[in-house]
This record gives C-alpha cells, sequence and structure tokens, in this order.
C-alpha cells in the first residue's frame, strides 16, 4: 500500500484518492496570480500541524514576506520557525553561481540532518532562468529532482507556464522531470473570472483528472470538488 501524504487542501486531497505519494517530487504550474506560493505555504502548513519537518526554499521572497504571507491566512509560521520545525531560505537567483552551488553542495546534507519531511521550492522557474543553455537546464532539474528523492523528502516545485500555452511549463521541462503535475488555471476571458485545476500526472495512484474550481479563500486554497468548469 502506498503511503500519502495530504496537501491540506480541501478538496484536492479527495481527488488524489488520499493525498500526494509520500517521497514524491511534484510541481504546481499556473500563470501569476493562481495562488501557487499559497499553495506551498499550504502544502507546508499541513505538514506542521502533523508534527513534519519542513524547508521551503524561495527565489523570489524572503523569510519575513513568506511569514507575512503565511499569517494573511492565519498560519502562524514564527512559532514553527523558533521551534526550528521549518527553516525558510531565501537564495539568490542574480548570484547563478553560489545559488546552485548552496543547492547541490550543502542542500542534500541539510535536508537529511534537519530530518525534513516536505520541502517547497517557489519557484523552479526562476532557477531554470540562470543557464541560457537547455542541456544545462535539463541536467539541473534532474539532478536537483534525483537528489531530493534521494532525502526521501516529499517535494512540492512551483512553475510558471508559458504565456501563450498556459498548459505547459514555461521551458517545457520540469512536468516531465517529476512524479507529479497539478495545474491551476485562471480564465482571464470569462466575464466572471474563474480558476480551476487539475492534476495531470501522479505516478504510481489512481487520481481524478477532472477540471474542477477552487477558490483562493482567507483560510486558503478551497477545491470545490461538487462543481464544474464551464
Amino acid at each position: 500500500m502506498i503511503e500519502r501524504v495530504t496537501t491540506g487542501i480541501a478538496g484536492l486531497d479527495t481527488m488524489l484518492n488520499g493525498g500526494v505519494p509520500k517521497g514524491h517530487v511534484f510541481t504546481v504550474m499556473g500563470s501569476f496570480g493562481t495562488g501557487k506560493t499559497s499553495f506551498a505555504l499550504q502544502y507546508l502548513w499541513e505538514g506542521l500541524e502533523k508534527g513534519e519537518k519542513c524547508v521551503f526554499i524561495s527565489l523570489e521572497e524572503d523569510r519575513d514576506a513568506m511569514v507575512k504571507t503565511a499569517g494573511a491566512y492565519g498560519w502562524d509560521l514564527t512559532k514553527y520557525i523558533e521551534s526550528e520545525e521549518i527553516v525558510i531560505e531565501k537564495l539568490s537567483p542574480g548570484d547563478a553561481d553560489a545559488t546552485i552551488n548552496k543547492l547541490n553542495s550543502e542542500l542534500p546534507n541539510f535536508i537529511k540532518k534537519f530530518g525534513a519531511q516536505r520541502i517547497a521550492i517557489d519557484s523552479v522557474s526562476l532557477l531554470n532562468m540562470l543557464s541560457d543553455n537547455p542541456r544545462e537546464k535539463r541536467e539541473r532539474l534532474f539532478g536537483l529532482c534525483t537528489m531530493i528523492k534521494d532525502t526521501g523528502a516529499t517535494t512540492l516545485l512551483t512553475a510558471e507556464v508559458k504565456d501563450d500555452n498556459r498548459n505547459s511549463s514555461r521551458d517545457g521541462l520540469v512536468e516531465y522531470t517529476v512524479d507529479g503535475v497539478i495545474l491551476l488555471r485562471y480564465d482571464y476571458e470569462k466575464q466572471e473570472d474563474q480558476m480551476s485545476i487539475q492534476i495531470i500526472k501522479m505516478r504510481r495512484i489512481e487520481h481524478s483528472r477532472s477540471i474542477k474550481p477552487y477558490e483562493i479563500t482567507d483560510r486558503g486554497i478551497k477545491v470545490h470538488t461538487e462543481g464544474a468548469v464551464f
């Protein structure tokens, strides 16, 4: 029987028939405003509330910004930072060599020593932008996923989608490297803004492939499994 890791997102765990398989590396893809960072924080908050150690690696915002974002949903990360149950690390995408070296040389040992069970990296698209070489991008991303999987942690990677094809990641790589893909869509053309979620793939388990509406509430993301997208 495959052990599951719940996302903490109402409705989504039902679509996953219990959650993400433990040890999976999965990506949450979407355009700006779809709630990818909120999704990552909610996923980690679920782990913290279950007594699991977590790591958040950001290439966009610093720790204080993440604490404020989480606090807006009622998730007090400060107490877990102080008790050393979560580490929030800000890496600079402007210093490519330092960022890559830190991920490759320091992260694996730190994850194992810290005992992290959940990891979120926001965003892998910025990491891939540190190189213009397609082959280097593929090798770097594959290496990162392999390294993280070796630690045993269940990991969420956020990724941006293409402007002209919101069903594909910006570089078209991450969805072929990870174990699972969850796609967040925002329909800008409808009179009433509508956001939808779909599990594109999740290896080794049966899951819903339906497209369901979701909303970002003051308590986090909620998926309406009984709803339909038109």
